[in-house]
């Protein structure tokens, strides 16, 4: 039996236990799951903190010297183990033969990362020549805002959520501004339904097509950061010009441009490593521009960047986004299982806490993060499970952000969470009642 090709997760889960002869619910079930697991070699990639170099951790509560339940990978993944090995191989070159480290080595650092272009486009599934490697994701942003949003008085209005990310939202409001529009007008927020927590993909396409001739611009990320909302982009983006990629904060961010606009969109501003490289060097001040999002390149990047992102794409590159997006749908689905099955509000115990899942249950509309609202206040819960060595994310007002991350994470780390999850919600309820 192979429970990662079961139509959803719930038969997956209970076929395995039916085969067990055991409960859904029973350790051995993610045990079974994580031994069948064709990606779980991938963990060994990784570097797993230990609980005791978590800085919340409790050491009265939790053995530290187990691994973390790392849940954050939405965030910021865990570390490659690779990414040391190359950080400190460009550290030697450094000091052993300074400047010409620019030009010699397995990644001189004048053209870095256009060693891992393919790495990346394998990621996302394009060629090469779309994407680029560069800057920050704000700065991405920008760059290509000040290419595809050209407004008019008719055309001016740029369409996102409601709430989209704190910097989507900033660069779009000062993009608006630069062209002497006014924001409160030119930025069309969608909000869920009343009631609903999340974008119906109905009402964003009939706000596309009721608005159509004022929208220049429509910018939706691919997750919604807050709700854990898969968009549904083959359908928004036929009305949309560019996307983007990103890592961490701080992290080196990729941009993409279709290959059918390379030889008409233009960047509005240039710098040297947009220009041809064959040419590049000749320093005549005639701009020779690379074609497409290549030519969006300001400057070489940091090689301390390259490296460790050229560690994590290495790894994504050993297994495919099938592979792991079909993992992920199991093991979210996992982790919506038991949190329903022993966390659901019980109308017969009105005392008892409860956490309310407001991700889409439905595969299709969300990645391998869950949104969590709690019956108790949630930065008790937030602080007891840091306590107990659980890495995880809150955001105001009132969720937390759970991402089983198919690349590292286990079944079994998902039952851990469980079991301490209960512990949190016990501890914040007493706290309450305190």
């Amino acid at each position: 039996m192979d429970p990662f090709t079961a139509a959803t997760a719930r038969e997956a889960i209970e076929q395995v236990a039916k085969c067990l002869r055991c409960s859904p619910v029973s350790f051995d079930v993610a045990r079974f799951l994580d031994d069948h697991d064709d990606l779980r070699h991938l963990r060994e990639e990784f570097v797993i903190p230990k609980v005791s170099h978590l800085p919340p951790s409790d050491l009265s509560l939790v053995d530290g010297s187990e691994d973390c339940l790392y849940f954050v990978g939405n965030s910021l993944g865990l570390q490659p183990k690779l990414a040391r090995k190359y950080i400190e191989e460009e550290l030697d070159k450094w000091a052993q033969m300074g400047v010409h480290g620019h030009t010699v080595g397995s990644r001189p650092w004048a053209w870095a990362e256009n060693n891992i272009e393919q790495l990346m486009a394998n990621v996302v599934g394009s060629t090469r020549d779309e994407v680029a490697l560069m800057n920050g994701l704000t700065v991405n942003l920008h760059l290509l805002l000040l290419s595809f949003y050209k407004p008019t008085t008719k055309r001016q209005k740029i369409l996102l959520e409601d709430k989209a990310f704190p910097s989507d939202h900033y660069a779009v409001e000062s993009q608006i501004s630069l062209r002497g529009f006014d924001p409160e007008k030119s930025m069309l927020l969608m909000s869920p339904r009343k009631g609903e927590r999340t974008l119906r993909t109905k009402d964003i396409l009939d706000t596309i097509e009721k608005e159509g001739d004022s929208i220049a611009v429509i910018l939706f990320s691919g997750v919604q950061y807050y709700t854990g909302q898969l968009f549904d982009m083959a359908a928004i983006t036929t009305a949309g010009q560019a996307k983007y990629v990103n890592s961490g904060a701080g992290g080196l961010a990729g941009a993409f441009i279709h290959e059918k606009n390379a030889l008409t969109i233009k960047p509005a501003l240039t710098g040297w490593w947009g220009h041809q490289l064959k040419t590049r060097f000749q320093m005549d001040n005639k701009m020779d521009l690379l074609p497409g999002i290549s030519g969006f390149r300001l400057s070489n990047q940091p090689i301390l960047l390259v490296c460790p992102l050229q560690a994590s794409l290495e790894v994504f590159n050993m297994t495919n986004m099938k592979a792991l997006r079909k993992k992920s749908v199991l093991l979210t689905g996992y982790l919506e299982y038991l949190i329903k099955h022993y966390y659901t509000k019980d109308e017969t115990n009105l005392r008892k806490p409860y956490v309310d899942i407001i991700t889409p249950s439905n595969p299709e509309e969300r990645g391998c993060q869950l949104s969590l609202s709690f019956s108790v206040p949630i930065s008790a819960i937030y602080e007891e499970l840091e306590k107990r060595g659980v890495a995880c994310d809150m955001r105001e007002p009132n969720v937390l952000r759970i991402a089983p991350a198919p690349l590292y994470n286990a079944f079994s780390d998902v039952h851990r969470l469980i079991s301490t999850l209960g512990q949190a919600l016990q501890a914040g309820y007493e706290l309450q009642q305190s």
